[in-house]
């Protein structure tokens, strides 16, 4: 809003890029016009909506927008070029402007033709918003100038999308508390029975590769010592909690147990500085978010009581 504002105020007109969504095609429910009336009452301006993002129609109300309007384009990813990072495809969104900005945090790290690849057309006329520079500093805070003891949690699917991360942090955080599915392949790595829980047996030596990094570094890894666990991957299927050694087969984990969440809370209550990427269990079904909300809840418990936390 604040880069959005500050294009208006000083004398600019300002055509915003989005996404909605994982369309597989132009589906109306994943269509940006439904936010139209929300993004308007937000900035407190009218803003106008074109139900493409590049075309002749696009240039065409793009040429017409008056100093102070705002034109929202419609969703980006209704093109497959998008994620593809399509260079053609980034060239025609950068002839709907004069300069450059990126605001969107949770997408810039993405090749994507709207984030990385559109940058390459603004030679000298490209920066990043108010939004993306809080969270950039919020990131410094955490990884370089942070209060310790020094806390990150992973959760998520798989160790292969978060090997980037441990590998920038292990030297810097004092504690690594691991869950969601990449906790089975550490597990199944020292030697644990898993039953049917998903796994990335091609990472098993990586796995125990960053175990043994963490304790030369003096990083404390803490895995889930209990699971809910499942006879298919349903809110309706059976569950039953156990050792997370001890899945049967037949069997997945799908969140992390009780005893887990009160060990987590036990170290996240002694941390002064709390990074947190990433579900500890299959959170969209209800049976199975109990994990994630109580790391939630003692996060902003250690928030309250002083700690400063950044969950992204």
């Amino acid at each position: 809003k604040a880069t959005i504002i500050k294009v208006l105020e000083d004398g600019g007109s300002c055509v915003l890029m989005s996404h909605l969504g994982r369309p597989k095609a132009q589906e109306e429910e994943f269509s940006l016009r439904h936010i139209v009336a929300e993004v308007t009452k937000t900035l407190g301006v009218q803003v106008k909506f074109v139900n493409d993002c590049i075309g002749d129609k696009v240039e065409e109300e793009v040429a017409n927008l008056k100093n102070g309007e705002i034109l929202l384009l419609e969703n980006l990813r209704f093109y497959p070029e998008e994620k593809a990072g399509d260079v053609a495809f980034a060239e025609k969104l950068a002839n709907l402007g004069d300069i450059y900005v990126n605001d969107a945090f949770g997408t810039a790290h993405r090749a994507h033709a709207s984030t990385a690849v559109i940058a390459q057309f603004f030679t000298d006329n490209k920066c990043f918003g108010h939004l993306l520079s809080t969270e950039i500093e919020s990131i410094n805070k955490v990884l370089n100038d942070a209060e310790k003891p020094v806390t990150a949690i992973l959760g998520g699917a798989k160790v292969s999308s978060k090997i980037g991360v441990i590998e920038n942090i292990i030297e810097k955080v004092d504690h690594i508390i691991v869950g969601g599915g990449m906790t089975f392949t550490f597990i199944k790595a020292l030697g644990g029975n898993i039953g049917n829980s998903l796994v990335e047996d091609d990472k098993l030596s990586l796995a125990l590769a960053i175990l043994k990094l963490a304790k030369e570094k003096n990083t404390e890894i803490h895995l889930p010592v209990d699971a809910v666990i499942a006879d298919a991957f349903s809110n309706d299927a059976n569950t039953q909690i156990v050792d997370t050694t001890e899945i049967p087969e037949g069997w997945m984990g799908l969140d992390c147990g009780p005893k887990t969440s009160e060990n987590f809370a036990a170290v996240i209550a002694k941390s002064k500085t709390i990074l947190w990427n990433g579900p500890l269990g299959v959170f969209e079904l209800e049976n199975f978010s109990k994990g994630t909300i109580e790391l939630g809840n003692a996060i902003s418990k250690a928030t309250e009581n002083g700690a400063f936390s950044l969950v992204g």
